[in-house]
């Protein structure tokens, strides 16, 4: 009796472990972890997916949420299921577009005339079943009054002084070098219409 149960277990664990091997958490990625925008422009923030099952635009949901610096409630910020559902009401009202392509494993969306109120954490959530719920992809905005600098253009910039500054100075050379031949020159020809040979009457 007890080698029946056995077999009957076995059986039963060959059938079912394929169909749970099949299912898998499905992959969400943000391009940048943070962006940054300058207050009154257009940021786009990227996020794309991979899934184990087949993609349609039916069958896929996209889900963007954000959560304000201050550790207020969440905000939901774009839906897309079938079609984009843009926020009706709320902050993000008239400034969250779609930006995706669901065919492509795009889930972007793109925010219009940031505010500083905007400053945050988003996170893009992408369903396809039967693939199950995985990580959410998270985006910190930061919106600033104006472009921050970075290394790599402040290196440019040194190095751009300071070729300016040896171009200029080989410049003054130059002409501080033609200026005093030309101070000699005529100091030569003088002293040369004054010089006669003695031998010569």
């Amino acid at each position: 009796m007890i080698r029946k149960w056995i077999c009957l277990f076995g059986v039963l664990a060959s059938i079912a472990t394929p169909g749970i091997l099949q299912v898998q958490a499905i992959e969400v990625y943000a391009k940048a972890k943070e962006v940054e925008a300058v207050n009154g422009t257009n940021v786009k923030l990227q996020c794309t997916f991979k899934s184990t099952e087949p993609i349609s635009e039916d069958s896929v949901i996209v889900s963007w949420n954000f959560k304000p610096l201050n550790n207020g409630p969440e905000e939901t910020v774009f839906h897309y299921q079938e079609n984009p559902f843009p926020p009706t009401e709320g902050r993000f009202k008239g400034h969250a577009v779609w930006s995706g392509d669901i065919m492509g494993e795009d889930a972007s969306i793109t925010l219009n005339d940031v505010q500083f109120s905007f400053n945050g954490t988003y996170s893009c959530q992408v369903h396809n079943p039967p693939d199950f719920e995985g990580f959410a992809a998270e985006v910190i905005l930061k919106v600033v009054l104006k472009a921050s600098v970075s290394d790599i253009q402040i290196l440019a910039a040194s190095v751009g002084g300071a070729i300016a500054v040896i171009i200029v100075i080989l410049i003054i050379f130059v002409v501080v070098r033609k200026r005093l031949r030309r101070n000699r020159e005529p100091g030569v020809e003088l002293r040369e219409r004054e010089w006669k040979d003695p031998t010569v009457w």
